[in-house]
């Protein structure tokens, strides 16, 4: 059984407001990626524009989601999986997959990206695949 939203924010030391657990109910519900715009069309009734910013540069900063490579332009948010499973240690270096029919991006754990051998004074920060097809739901 996943966490609550309340528990999952006082796992990462995080103040429990209506707001982020409202964040955190959309993204869970969603299972998907989801932008700025895609949460301020379903909370604009509860929390305004700069709320959200706020919420989700907090949650980065957190380690709670990770920005998602996606084809649209517009960044994109992932809830991180770890909270599934009693961990903070979570690897952002994952595949995201975009379904052609119904617009969704989400991350695939299970894949794993191919090791890359980076010139020397290269740092690899993050990485990120981004591959495109249809998915389970639309297939």
């Amino acid at each position: 059984m996943s966490p609550s939203p309340a528990q999952i924010l006082k796992d990462h030391n995080l103040r429990v407001t209506n707001c982020r657990k409202a964040v955190l109910d959309t993204f869970s519900e969603k299972q998907s990626a989801l932008s700025h715009a895609d949460l301020e069309e379903t909370l604009k009734k509860s929390y305004d524009r700069v709320t959200i910013y706020r919420t989700l540069k907090t949650f980065l900063e957190s380690d709670l989601i990770h920005k998602v490579l996606d084809d649209s332009g517009a960044t994109k948010y992932a809830l991180c999986g770890h909270h599934e499973h009693g961990t903070h240690s979570h690897d952002h270096d994952h595949v995201h997959f975009k379904c052609e029919v119904c617009g969704k991006t989400k991350c695939i754990e299970e894949a794993s990206l191919p090791k890359i051998s980076l010139p020397k004074g290269y740092v690899n920060k993050e990485m990120s695949l981004l591959v495109t097809g249809v998915c389970d739901e639309c297939n």
